[in-house]
């Protein structure tokens, strides 16, 4: 046997069955890395049973919202006498203001997430936080936009409001109301089970589409019962990609707004639940839904163009205003001059007209000022 003939024993009784099994090994090897690195993309179970409140769970969120609802209309009734008497403050004053008075309420922890105080420019930084040293000063000309929420034992509250302190505008009156209606449009909806938040989406954006204005946010997004105060998976927003259909016992946010960059910010934002509607059909024998607002503060008239409200929204804000003063007044007992100021500014919009001394023949009123 040559010498050739030893080495070619030797590859195939000793090299070549080594060599197998050091590529079976690194096989091995990197099927366990391909494993360990491997990104599994799916739903979790526990994201989509915190969506759905069940009965406790809204029990304590229309408490929560009836507990922020006093501090608010406290802060709302303070601030206004102050800025009406010739008085100022700072963003971030009006932030600790706020959350004092929802520190005076059973069962808060702390706000759900930082106060957007944004006074005029300010407010059309979507997420604006006031800093000390650089924020502005609230007076008797300023459109002050409010964001705000509280984290209690029983529920999480957001909850978004929109004053001028002053004389608004024509156009920043224009561009509120069609915040207002598309406000409106969204609350009243009524769709079929299975609809995702980007099919209705729109009805909120339609009256500033109408004028050529929009905003460059949702228009809705989940939050959870004394939990995150943004919860999926459901949005009510054009990201058309979230497929997630809205459900009975979801509670979403109502917030169209409207910003100009240097100029001001308006936004009105309610929560609400979802529930079963009370449909004359149920095609194909679909439930149907529309919503419940779990928000409970007055929505501050006084911007609003009379030009532009029809009567049926007219008639959507007294009956919300009706829906407030009932669940709200009789916390209020102790508090007489907070009571009066939520008996005003949730007054019929007809009374509100004849108490500003405008024309009871225009569509739509203008509140008493906050002030």
């Amino acid at each position: 046997m040559g010498v050739s003939s030893l080495y070619t024993d030797f590859n195939v009784q000793y090299l070549v069955p080594h060599f197998m099994l050091l590529l079976m090994i690194y096989a091995m090897y990197a099927g366990t890395q391909q494993q360990k690195h491997a990104v599994v993309d799916l739903s979790s179970p526990v994201v989509n049973a915190k969506a759905l409140k069940n009965s406790a769970e809204l029990e304590g969120m229309r408490e929560a919202h009836l507990r922020d609802a006093v501090a608010i209309c406290d802060f709302l009734e303070w601030l206004g006498d102050k800025i009406g008497s010739g008085g100022t403050l700072t963003e971030v004053e009006v932030d600790l203001e706020l959350t004092g008075r929802r520190q005076q309420q059973q069962g808060f922890n702390e706000p759900s997430f930082p106060t957007i105080a944004g006074a005029n420019s300010n407010g059309a930084i979507i997420h604006y936080r006031p800093q000390e040293g650089s924020c502005k000063t609230v007076d008797g000309n300023t459109l002050l936009l409010i964001d705000s929420g509280g984290q209690y034992d029983c529920g999480t509250t957001d909850i978004t409001r929109t004053f001028h302190f002053g004389n608004p505008t024509a156009h920043q009156k224009r561009c509120y109301t069609r915040v207002l209606q598309g406000h409106i449009a969204l609350s009243q909806a009524i769709f079929p089970e299975g609809t995702p938040g980007s099919a209705i989406d729109a009805l909120a954006r339609l009256p500033l589409w109408s004028d050529g204005l929009n905003y460059r946010h949702g228009t809705g997004h989940g939050v959870g019962a004394a939990l995150n105060v943004h919860e999926g998976p459901q949005s009510i927003s054009t990201r058309y990609w979230i497929t997630t259909p809205l459900q009975v016992g979801m509670i979403c946010s109502n917030e169209p707004g409207y910003y100009e960059d240097g100029g001001f910010g308006i936004r009105i934002e309610n929560l609400l639940v979802i529930q079963e509607a009370d449909t004359k059909f149920r095609f194909g024998g679909s439930t149907f839904m529309a919503f419940e607002d779990l928000t409970l503060v007055p929505i501050q008239t006084k911007m609003i163009d009379p030009a532009l409200l029809t009567p049926a929204e007219e008639q959507w804000l007294d009956d919300y205003h009706r829906k407030v003063r009932e669940a709200v007044s009789p916390r209020l007992a102790g508090k007489p001059a907070v009571l009066e100021w939520l008996k005003r500014h949730t007054a019929p919009v007809r009374e509100q007209l004849a108490a500003t001394g405008i024309a009871a023949a225009t569509k739509a009123a203008v509140a008493v000022p906050v002030a």
